[in-house]
């Protein structure tokens, strides 16, 4: 039978890809934690939404976000191996994401309640997740160096969260 537990996280540290071993409560961890959570908070959302194109984008963002965490997650020699990152491009999807449902569903008149249905419910909890993980990708910029398209993908993502979440709301 296959065992999932490994029993090397007992002393309080976990392994990063590449090798190196850094303590749980690390603000690598801690950024990287924060982004995985992302990726299950949007896997809520998902689940509850029929919508092929939105299930589609929702889809599409949660694996980029695999490939930020997992960039989050290595170590020098770990990064060397990543087969996909986060690219300009992919930030520049986002906005378009935020620009088409700001469009379909106009300027903002008023502060947005979370709670109205329970689809924009899920994403605005999604987003508030994000905002959380982009504190955590911050605190970590200042401790080592991090690609600038890391913080702006997940920066970019809140909005584009709000945006999604304001469109089940007038749905």
């Amino acid at each position: 039978m296959y065992k999932i537990y490994t029993k090397t996280g007992d002393k309080g540290t976990t392994a990063l890809f590449g090798g190196s071993r850094v303590d749980k409560d690390s603000l690598k961890v801690e950024a990287y934690g924060t982004v995985d959570e992302l990726i299950s908070s949007i896997g809520f959302a998902y689940s509850k939404i029929q919508l092929t194109e939105q299930r589609e984008e929702l889809r599409n963002i949660q694996k980029k976000l695999f490939n930020l965490g997992a960039e989050l997650a290595s170590d020098e020699n770990g990064i060397k191996y990543l087969k996909e990152i986060v690219t300009k491009e992919d930030i520049e999807y986002l906005e378009k994401l935020t620009d088409k449902y700001m469009e379909i569903t106009g300027p903002l008149r008023e502060f947005v309640i979370p709670g109205k249905n329970e689809i924009s419910a899920s994403l605005h909890i999604a987003r508030t997740v994000c905002r959380r993980a982009e504190r955590r990708i911050i605190t970590l910029k200042r401790e080592e160096s991090l690609r600038e398209e890391v913080s702006k993908y997940i920066n970019r993502l809140s909005d584009t969260l709000f945006a999604i979440a304001r469109y089940f709301e007038e749905m």
